[in-house]
């Protein structure tokens, strides 16, 4: 299977890198004939070829770059996934940081994101594309002369790429020249038929068209497939994938992303942020803060000036914390939000004293 990917990315005449070393022919009798330059060893030559990342502790510092914190574990788990062009299905509340992990695999990779955003009743034109009927239509009204009688041509020639609108899994497929990132954001929202249409995609990496027939992939994606757990997905899909858990951050992992993302420079104001997220979150809230959310919270602070955290400023925080009428009607009760704002404190104490320990030895 690796050497057939590879084959597929090598032609004779790309000559982008420097001098071909695999030339490749059309295939004769069903069989292909390869004649090998000297060089490297083929082995070696197709492991170059099917590497996403050099190295684990590559990828940690492109994650870095991107200003994304990822565990060692994540790091390698990624990583993994990579080497063996498994799609990764994320599964955790909703705001937990998972479409964050495809933006910053993109960014890793020097790639974009082809984003399929799921939603009830989403059909296959949707993800895959479908045939322009206006443009077939111009076309043979200004090249009729040209086309001539032969129906049998001139099907075939409509019935190809230039008049298909392509959707994001088939711009996944066919991007170049290097593999993106394809996210499919919220797959629990699809029926079960729709599921079936992505296991083509996820096992053979191609797509099967009316009238367009097979299409094989031009490259392979890193694919993300992120769920709210709404709805249970299949196991035939859950097969293909490798399969990613994310719950919200710790106070600790949360305090290292407010000061790898923060735009004030007071510590002490990123976990005392970090604590009142935690806070809130234990609170059983209807709609618990996400990562990002939190992440605005501390712009609001930043842009009213304000370095420490304080029960006066209940009011003027609701807004951002509060997006429920019953969430905003607990945080409103006395006593209510002063309460979350001293255990808030008392985190980032604990985060302080964590510090002053680690000094000390």
């Amino acid at each position: 299977m690796l050497i057939t990917m590879s084959l597929r990315i090598s032609t004779p005449t790309d000559t982008s890198r420097g001098p071909p070393r695999l030339l490749v022919f059309p295939p004769k009798r069903s069989r292909w004939v390869f004649r090998w330059q000297s060089g490297l060893a083929l082995e070696s030559w197709l492991r170059i070829q099917a590497r996403v990342f050099p190295s684990i502790d590559d990828l940690r510092q492109r994650f870095l770059d991107a200003r994304y914190i990822a565990d060692e574990v994540t790091l390698s788990q990624v990583y993994v996934s990579g080497e063996l062009k498994k799609p990764v299905l994320i599964e955790g509340p909703p705001g937990c940081g998972k479409t964050e992990l495809a933006k910053a695999l993109a960014s890793a990779l020097d790639t974009v994101v082809e984003r399929l955003q799921c939603y009830p009743g989403i059909d296959e034109e949707k993800a895959i594309g479908k045939f322009d009927t206006a443009l077939q239509k111009l076309f043979l009204e200004t090249q009729s002369d040209q086309l001539g009688t032969d129906w049998e041509f001139i099907r075939g020639r409509l019935c190809t790429m230039d008049f298909f609108v392509q959707g994001p899994i088939m711009r996944a497929l066919q991007h170049t020249p290097k593999p993106c990132v394809l996210l499919i954001d919220e797959v629990d929202k699809v029926d079960e038929e729709f599921e079936s249409m992505l296991l083509e995609v996820l096992s053979d990496w191609q797509l099967s068209i009316p009238r367009l027939g097979t299409v094989p992939h031009k490259t392979i994606p890193f694919v993300i497939l992120t769920s709210n757990e709404v709805r249970r997905i299949g196991d035939p899909l859950r097969r293909r994938c490798a399969y990613f858990r994310a719950e919200f951050p710790t106070v600790e992992r949360e305090a290292e992303i407010l000061k790898t993302r923060s735009r004030t420079g007071s510590a002490t104001l990123q976990r005392q942020i970090a604590g009142l997220s935690y806070a809130l979150r234990a609170y059983r809230m209807e709609k618990p803060p996400s990562i990002a959310e939190i992440l605005e919270l501390e712009q609001v602070l930043h842009i009213m000036g304000i370095s420490e955290l304080d029960a006066g400023m209940r009011d003027l925080l609701l807004p951002f914390l509060a997006k429920t009428k019953e969430d905003r009607k607990r945080l409103t009760l006395q006593d209510g939000f002063a309460s979350l704002v001293l255990n808030a404190k008392s985190h980032a104490a604990r985060l302080n004293g964590a510090d002053l320990v680690g000094v000390g030895t």
